[in-house]
């Protein structure tokens, strides 16, 4: 449940907009190798020069997966308060309102966990293991299993997400005309890859602030700090895109699709070619939204700068300078959403 002093209500408070659809590209990322193929690359490399941001059909991700997933996790979201904050532990934390360690309030609840490069938790360490079964998720989904726990379900969908993201990135360095093709890739399949999956849930707003006419901020407007996002929704409303205008557009549901941001250390290997998009979820519906966002990052040791490829052969002017990711989330760890997180590693 999420509970907020009428002071922080006020924090969070829109103006009620109505922003204009965004026009989304679509990237078939099943095109057989050939024209088809060369074709969803050069879609897929001016999405992440326009917008930072793309849809991605043909990923091989079972829809039964999903809807049993999102099921389970709605059954978690569910629980009364006390059992949701006593599952929280390394590496997975429940959390409520605060997003990050900066003060960023939002009318929010979440699981975040931390993978290992196969995009499964460490069981060891997983205190999900005496959380209810998803048998009504299980049961609709049709899966061979009777009862599958929030644990298992989440490690399987990560995996197969991870490979989409890995996927996504092959196509992108092929577009890019960038050798070997796991050049970008193999940053998140690393075996030390800081890789992590959050699951939101935004409530419907409370009735007052919807009587007022005001929205909520579900998450304040940011940019995500790893290479690739990779995200879905329960087909509800509230994920918004900013422009390179700023203007705000409003991304329309899709129920077989992912979508996909372009996170600000690939902002950084791509010498600024391609621009991390913000983004923000506005609380707007009388229907619950549970978002999935698989966040691919770097090894904690990962260098981090321009590609080589994209200065030219002259030597082009890298925007950045090197550092690692553990240096960058040093840096940015006490931040607001909205910094430009990057700033610091400019040239």
């Amino acid at each position: 449940m999420v509970v907020l002093a009428k002071a922080e209500l006020e924090q969070i408070a829109l103006p009620a907009a109505q922003p204009p659809m965004a026009d989304v590209r679509a990237v078939d990322l099943s095109a057989a190798p050939g024209p088809d193929r060369a074709a969803a690359a050069r879609t897929l490399v001016a999405a992440c020069e326009e917008q930072g941001f793309f849809r991605v059909t043909g990923h091989g991700v079972p829809q039964e997966l999903v809807r049993a997933v999102e099921a389970a996790a709605a059954g978690f979201f569910a629980l009364p308060q006390a059992e949701k904050e006593g599952a929280t532990g390394e590496p997975v934390g429940y959390g409520c309102k605060q997003i990050g360690d900066g003060g960023d309030l939002g009318w929010i609840e979440y699981l975040l966990l931390c993978l290992t490069s196969a995009g499964t938790v460490p069981a060891a360490s997983f205190p999900f293991s005496t959380l209810p079964c998803a048998a009504a998720a299980a049961a609709t989904a049709s899966l061979s299993e009777p009862c599958s726990p929030l644990r298992e379900l989440l490690e399987e969908y990560a995996a197969a997400v991870r490979r989409v993201a890995c996927g996504l990135l092959e196509l992108m360095a092929e577009g890019l005309g960038i050798e070997p093709a796991d050049t970008i890739s193999r940053l998140v399949a690393d075996a030390e890859s800081d890789n992590m999956l959050r699951v939101n849930h935004y409530p419907p707003a409370p009735r007052p602030e919807q009587q007022a006419g005001r929205l909520l901020t579900g998450f304040g407007e940011h940019t995500d700090p790893q290479i690739i996002s990779v995200l879905r929704s329960n087909g509800t409303t509230g994920l918004e895109i900013a422009g390179r205008d700023g203007a705000w557009a409003s991304v329309p549901p899709d129920a077989d699709s992912f979508f996909i941001n372009v996170g600000d250390a690939l902002q950084v290997l791509t010498n600024g070619r391609f621009r991390s998009v913000k983004h923000r979820v506005v609380v707007s519906s009388e229907r619950s939204r549970v978002s999935m966002i698989f966040l691919g990052g770097p090894p904690p040791g990962a260098r981090l700068a321009p590609l080589p490829q994209l200065l030219g052969d002259g030597g082009g002017r890298s925007r950045y300078r090197e550092f690692t990711w553990m240096e960058y989330k040093s840096c940015s760890h006490r931040g607001r959403l909205v910094d430009d997180r990057l700033r610091p590693f400019e040239n």
